[in-house]
């Protein structure tokens, strides 16, 4: 087990963004799709991690993605970010996403992913993250 994922899990890192998952995000059984889910992750993450870049980033890798339970309309995302590691000029990242049910208020870990960005210029290439 890595050092990130827990038995009793509870949400890791800062709070990047809330949103409540909206009908047109869904597909015919009223479940949100999983490559919205991904990209409001990337936007989360992204938001995070330009911050620790003090600038543009881009994401170039996602690993470990698994989706824990389904997402259904309604339900209130909350996206934590957790910085891993830092190197050079990237930036490992946990995003996970836990959901809050409207109706039963139930609380649960919807799925988590390591992204990966990487810190580039005005023209798109990689630069050195500033000391800390």
């Amino acid at each position: 087990m890595k050092d990130y994922e827990q038995e009793d899990p509870i949400p890791q890192g800062d709070l990047a963004l809330q949103i409540t998952a909206l009908p047109r995000e869904t597909n015919g059984f009223g479940d949100i799709y999983g490559g919205w889910l991904v990209a409001q992750m990337d936007l989360a993450g992204t938001a995070m991690a330009s911050r620790a870049a003090a600038g543009r980033v881009a994401t170039v890798s996602i690993e470990r993605m698994a989706f824990m339970v389904p997402v259904a309309v309604g339900a209130q995302l909350s996206f934590y970010t957790q910085t891993l590691e830092v190197g050079r000029s990237s930036i490992q990242m946990l995003v996970e996403v836990w959901s809050e049910d409207p109706v039963s208020q139930e609380w649960r870990k919807v799925t988590e992913a390591v992204f990966v960005f990487v810190a580039i210029d005005g023209s798109g290439r990689t630069r050195p993250l500033p000391r800390r």
